[in-house]
């Protein structure tokens, strides 16, 4: 068990494997109970809506996606620092949605959303079920 085992507690018996593992786990092994984090499909819906923001450039701002995720999961709360590159730009550090859980992953996303409709940001997907 070098490599380590993850087990998804989706009912009793991944559950009882689980304790299995546990009891069978020699003195020094760490265990790590947490909720699961973003799916894929959450992720690639965030960023086409973070594409579609920067195309539609609300309140004139001239953003990447990859800017905008950050000026978003600032706004959100979560941990995002700035720091001057060496051309004297601004650039984020310190921020992943890979360590998001699902609901936090699904609060950013409405986030989007409702900026987007603060702001007139037609999304694609809500062209493409017009």
């Amino acid at each position: 068990m070098a490599s380590g085992q993850t087990v998804i507690l989706v009912g009793d018996i991944q559950r009882a494997f689980a304790k299995r593992l546990i009891d069978a786990a020699p003195a020094g092994a760490v265990v790590n109970v947490r909720q699961a984090t973003r799916t894929i499909d959450q992720n690639d819906l965030m960023w086409a809506l973070l594409s579609d923001l920067s195309r539609a450039k609300p309140q004139g701002r001239k953003e990447t996606p990859d800017m905008w995720k950050a000026i978003i999961m600032k706004a959100c709360g979560h941990a995002v620092q700035f720091t001057m590159g060496i051309d004297g730009e601004p650039f984020p550090v310190g921020y992943r949605t890979s360590k998001l859980t699902k609901a936090q992953m699904s609060d950013l996303i409405e986030f989007i959303y409702a900026y987007g409709a603060e702001n007139g940001v037609i999304f694609n997907d809500q062209r493409n079920a017009a």
